[in-house]
């Protein structure tokens, strides 16, 4: 063996010995039950960022079951993010000089395909270099022919059940792409801004968006605010117009906010909204999808959003309306894809019943039937699900699943054909063999961020389809943070390319920096002297293994493994080899995947090379098969963490004949071979 380990010679050749191996592929076994797991599909945007690098997780878990033996599937796959490609390839057109609409539907959809398959090869490739034990053989992907079936035939079934239907409502708007987003696309942000005071005759109201007014349709108050009891029933004039409008009472009104009087403006508003329908309000429009204000604002249509603030507020100001104005911090919706401010606006789209959905969901977890680690995300989910409103689910985008209707021009939610992933991946709605056999399936690793865009649809979806909850385990795991703690983000320049901590240090050693230290549902702290530490760790492993396996070089047999008198040092070293096995074992079981490893880093390093190592120089021969048994059942232990090393040393010690005739590294590969005994 080489005295330096370097993984960039030996990490494609190891994924090309699993893959040629047919190894990622299960047997379908019908005496046995399967462990399955579908990847989080990445959208085809691009490269992977080091949030991916948390698929390492799954990676660990698959190789852990496969090595019990077992049928181990981990189905890959990708998704054709409607929305973020859109924006993507509208960017690239807007520098080229153009824009969607000048190159026309065809052309712009064929540059879709194109840029999805690009961005899908290469990130392909790259999960590939993370060493991740993949069923390539079923590869999945949203847009493509069996996915897509499924998606017309979920939105038929879906249709037919009075659970789809299309309807003005308000929906989260974006002016820059164009298209109605649903309720957790559209990412709050806090904000400094304004409370403007404004005087509607006998009633003060607090607003925030001023610019809205002349949309009002109402002041509403709360009929158990004294403060306004003599005026419900009576109007009062709005401003800067020739307008009247009603006093009503609604108990929505929070009397603590600003004077406890709302202005309503149910066109621009979720809960004015909700007090329109109540109250058979009428619906002014004054912004339009472009962000600018309509002919309903008079001599200020054609202003921008924020033009419109200023210009009003001063109008207000010098006609004696303006009551005062405070500084104020409050949670604006932003675009989750470009970053614009959206707008509440009236719209007609798709929507789902949500509500007939949820309730199911709801019984399946508090039956039992779905648990979440940790368990603490269990009351958030039911809470979310508890106060759901309807999915908006059409988009006016080009890059998508055509809602399947005559004559439609939209598209579908992204989140539609994801939550379908479970199941649309094992080929439903055909009850082929793969359906049968690996659903549902058993586990969902995915981070807290996406529990309600996507578990949550995905245990709807799949009740309602097929009857059956997707899978028995939720896992949780958190944001990648920086070594300072903050989230890694593009704009703070605080973002580390994977490919690059690879290149670096390798593999394996970027592997074990996202395990250790992290724990369920808890962000993760990661800096690139972490990673250069478990680089070292890489190294160790190499080192001790060619150190045993040099010391066997020189031998024609292997001693035979002392049944009685072992000495003092060895009985000691397989006590603790035997607690590091029950104990990594016991981690493995309860999702203590950081603990595994941490437990794991200890005992190679300090009990077994700084301790037992030292102690045996003076003996080798006498304590080889001892050192064997460790080193191979340390690399098993080791090998759901640190796959090209462990796989490559056991290759290496299976090319020494004299290893060959003994019990030791008697399985052909390391990542089949049977997971040590407790």
């Amino acid at each position: 063996m080489e005295k330096v380990f370097q993984p960039k010679t030996i990490e494609e050749k190891i994924y090309r010995l699993w893959e040629k191996g047919g190894y990622f592929t299960p047997k379908i076994n019908s005496k046995k039950k399967p462990f399955v797991l579908t990847l989080p599909p990445p959208n085809v945007t691009g490269g992977l960022h080091l949030g991916h690098a948390m698929f390492t997780l799954e990676d660990i878990i698959v190789r852990y079951h496969r090595m019990l033996g077992e049928p181990t599937l981990w189905l890959p796959g990708f998704d054709h993010a409607s929305i973020a490609v859109e924006y993507l390839l509208c960017k690239q057109l807007a520098k080229e000089g153009t824009s969607k609409n000048e190159i026309g539907r065809e052309e712009f959809l064929r540059r879709a395909k194109q840029f999805a398959l690009e961005s899908k090869d290469y990130i392909k490739e790259q999960l590939k270099k993370l060493g991740y034990s993949l069923d390539w053989t079923r590869e999945a992907y949203t847009m493509d022919e069996k996915r897509s079936a499924a998606v017309e035939v979920a939105f038929e079934r879906l249709l037919q059940a009075g659970l789809i239907y299309q309807g003005e409502r308000i929906i989260n708007w974006c002016p820059k792409c164009q298209t109605a987003l649903s309720d957790l696309e559209n990412d709050y942000q806090e904000e400094k801004g304004k409370l403007y005071y404004l005087k509607y005759g006998p009633i003060n109201i607090a607003t925030t968006r001023p610019e809205t007014l002349f949309a009002d349709v109402a002041v509403a108050v709360n009929p158990e605010d004294p403060r306004y009891k003599n005026l419900v029933g009576k109007e009062v004039p709005l401003p800067l117009t020739d307008r009247q409008i009603p006093v009503i009472a609604d108990t929505l009104v929070d009397k603590k906010f600003g004077t406890g009087a709302l202005k309503i403006t149910p066109a621009h508003d979720i809960t004015d909204f909700e007090i329109g329908q109540k109250h058979h309000l009428v619906n002014l429009t004054v912004i339009d999808t472009k962000g600018r204000l309509t002919k309903v604002a008079g001599k200020y249509e054609g202003l921008k959003v924020e033009e419109a603030r200023t210009a009003v507020v001063k109008d207000l100001e010098k006609e004696g309306f303006l009551v005062k104005t405070e500084d104020y911090l409050h949670s604006v919706g932003h675009c989750q894809r470009c970053g614009r401010i959206t707008e509440p606006l009236i719209s007609k789209q798709w929507f789902i019943k949500t509500r007939p959905l949820a309730q199911k969901a709801i019984a399946a977890i508090k039956e039992g039937k779905i648990k979440f680690v940790p368990n603490r995300f269990t009351k958030v989910y039911l809470d979310w699900l508890t106060n759901i409103r309807d999915w908006c689910i059409s988009r006016q985008l080009w890059w998508g699943h055509r809602i399947p209707l005559e004559g439609e021009t939209d598209v579908l939610d992204t989140w539609f054909s994801s939550g379908l992933w479970p199941f649309s991946t094992l080929d439903w709605p055909k009850e082929t063999t793969d359906y049968k056999y690996f659903f549902p399936t058993t586990l969902r690793e995915t981070g807290y961020d996406i529990i309600f865009f996507w578990v949550a649809r995905e245990v709807m979806l799949s009740l309602f389809l097929t009857g059956q909850v997707p899978y028995q385990t939720v896992y949780l795991h958190g944001l990648v943070r920086d070594k300072f703690g903050q989230k890694m983000s593009k704009t703070k320049g605080n973002v580390i390319d994977p490919l690059d901590l690879i290149s670096k240090y390798g593999t394996d050693a970027l592997r074990m920096s996202m395990i250790t230290g992290n724990t369920a549902g808890n962000d993760l702290s990661l800096s690139e002297e972490k990673v250069k530490g478990y680089r070292n760790f890489t190294n160790k492993i190499w080192n001790a293994s060619r150190y045993i396996l040099e010391i066997s070089a020189l031998l024609e047999k292997i001693p035979a493994f002392p049944k009685d008198h072992l000495h003092a040092d060895d009985q000691w070293i397989l006590r603790e080899l035997e607690k590091i096995t029950t104990n990594v074992t016991k981690n493995f079981d309860a999702y203590r995947f950081g603990q595994a490893g941490e437990d794991l880093y200890q005992f190679f390093w300090h009990v077994f090379c700084d301790e037992y190592l030292e102690k045996t120089k003076n003996r080798k021969e006498e304590a080889l098969p001892v050192l064997l048994q460790v080193l191979s059942t340390s690399l098993k232990l080791l090998h759901p963490f640190v796959p090209f090393i462990t796989e490559e040393v056991w290759q290496r010690g299976r090319e020494q004949k004299a290893i060959q005739e003994s019990l030791f590294f008697r399985e052909p590969v390391l990542i089949t071979a049977a997971w040590p005994q407790k």
